[in-house]
């Protein structure tokens, strides 16, 4: 994504009949920054991610899995998946959310000079 612009991250992706659409938005060693756009009946399986990762829904609503737990999100409602834990997402309706994840480590501090 381009740099030094202003934009709107629900208006930035666009639903796909019968799929899921993902744009990455920010890719660096420490983290990822990816959008997704979810259709109707959409959903991704259960899976584990080695990292902690932020979830904000951007539209729409869906139901969130951690492990045993259920969660109903919708329209501005964040979620921290944990690292190591199994965990879904299934959808009724169209969805658009915002994905940030952190590696974990111990990363140098660089000051602006």
């Amino acid at each position: 994504m381009e740099t030094g612009r202003i934009f709107n991250l629900a208006d930035d992706i666009a639903y796909s009949k019968d799929a899921v659409v993902s744009k990455t938005i920010i890719k660096k060693p420490v983290g990822t920054v990816t959008l997704f756009a979810f259709d109707a009946g959409q959903g991704l399986s259960p899976h584990v991610a080695p990292f902690d990762a932020l979830v904000q829904i951007l539209d729409g609503a869906c139901t969130f899995s951690i492990e045993e737990n259920q969660f109903e999100m919708g329209l501005g409602d964040c979620i921290i998946l944990p690292a190591g834990k199994v965990h879904a997402v299934e959808t009724v309706v169209p969805f658009k959310m915002l994905l940030t994840m952190i590696k974990a480590g111990d990363f140098p501090v660089r000051r602006a000079e």
